[in-house]
């Protein structure tokens, strides 16, 4: 963008011969701060628009190939041709401040945003207890960087402890319910001895958050979400799945879904459909890898409106580390979608290193 104008004079050069005389191509350089304001600031924007005056008058004075002669310099509509491109060289230098203002504007908010995700989705990390842990964080906006998914993974006595969730809307409040549902899991993780005391736990401490919410929006804001917990010394995981997408299970060259056997609510919505929590354990031995994930993922569209077939995909690539697999699935889902993914996505895949499972 930056030669831009380089280009567009380029361009009046090789018109301006082969043009007739009756044709001005010269008075395109009214234009030419224009064309500047988009990638330069309001200094170079000015002197720009003083060498689009002075050029069109050695344009306008200098005879050519075309037969052209000396005299049209002080002409009346060369005379306009100067005025108008002084004009339109005070909007160019206008716009450009304008550009500028909104850039570090732009630069402002989202250093601002990348700051909350860094703090509201802090960097988790890789070796916890043994276990591989890595995340996937894909806002689908392109100036957004943090929204209503979540992940966590935190290491306790009772071994590590996984979240992956998703809260109900957009915007400001559910940045917040999401803020206060992270916040909420890293005390419970540490305090309740089992993952239904954690879903209980979270589930008192999003009632208290929405109670305060205007309006109708405390029965509206509720998160489905999966709670999953891997034992130091069992070769087992055990999931709590409130509502959410069933997990996948990746091992010994297979890849299954673990549907819950008895569904969960959704957190805050306990007091309306009754706070049951029920917790499924499957097998979890060394080099088994759990992936979590919101369902941005499987929600995401190819041009014909089909589903991302999230489980095929995965197994083609059952044999990838945490953190191949999940760069894997961030290029895939682009490569399906064409670029244009419509949901905020989280993922969280964590693997048991070998040997980390004793009975």
């Amino acid at each position: 963008m930056r030669w831009l104008p380089a280009f567009y004079v380029a361009a009046v050069l090789a018109l301006e011969p082969v043009t007739p005389v009756q044709w001005p191509v010269s008075f395109l350089l009214i234009a030419l701060p224009l064309v500047a304001a988009y990638a330069h600031g309001p200094v170079v924007v000015a002197a720009i628009t003083v060498f689009a005056i002075v050029f069109e008058g050695v344009l306008a004075g200098t005879p050519c190939c075309a037969g052209r002669s000396v005299g049209y310099l002080w002409d009346r509509h060369y005379v306009a041709n100067y005025v108008c491109t002084f004009l339109v060289g005070i909007l160019g230098t206008i716009l450009a401040v304008h550009r500028i203002r909104r850039e570090r504007t732009l630069a402002t908010v989202r250093s601002v945003a990348e700051t909350a995700q860094r703090v509201l989705l802090r960097p988790v990390p890789r070796s916890l207890d043994r276990i591989s842990v890595e995340t996937l964080y894909v806002s689908a906006a392109a100036e957004a960087r943090i929204g209503g998914d979540l992940y966590e993974a935190v290491p306790t006595a009772y071994g590590v402890r996984l979240l992956v969730g998703d809260v109900r809307g957009k915007g400001l409040i559910a940045v917040e319910t999401a803020a206060t549902m992270l916040g909420a899991f890293r005390e419970a993780a540490h305090d309740e001895p089992d993952l239904i005391g954690v879903a209980h736990r979270m589930e008192r401490s999003m009632s208290r958050h929405a109670s305060q919410l205007p309006g109708g929006e405390a029965a509206e804001r509720f998160v489905t979400a999966v709670f999953a917990e891997i034992p130091d010394r069992e070769p087992v995981i055990r999931i709590v799945n409130c509502g959410h997408p069933p997990p996948l299970l990746i091992g010994r060259g297979r890849v299954r879904e673990l549907h819950p056997t008895d569904p969960s609510p959704p957190i805050n919505l306990g007091a309306l459909v009754g706070d049951h929590y029920h917790v499924d354990a499957e097998p979890f031995r060394p080099g088994d890898q759990v992936l979590l994930y919101t369902d941005g993922v499987t929600e995401t569209r190819d041009r014909t409106g089909a589903f991302y077939p999230l489980t095929e995909r995965v197994r083609a690539w059952a044999g990838l580390p945490p953190r191949e697999l999940l760069d894997r699935l961030h290029a895939d889902l682009l490569a399906y979608s064409d670029n244009h993914l419509d949901d905020d996505i989280a993922a969280l895949a964590a693997c048991r290193a070998a040997g980390a499972a004793h009975t």
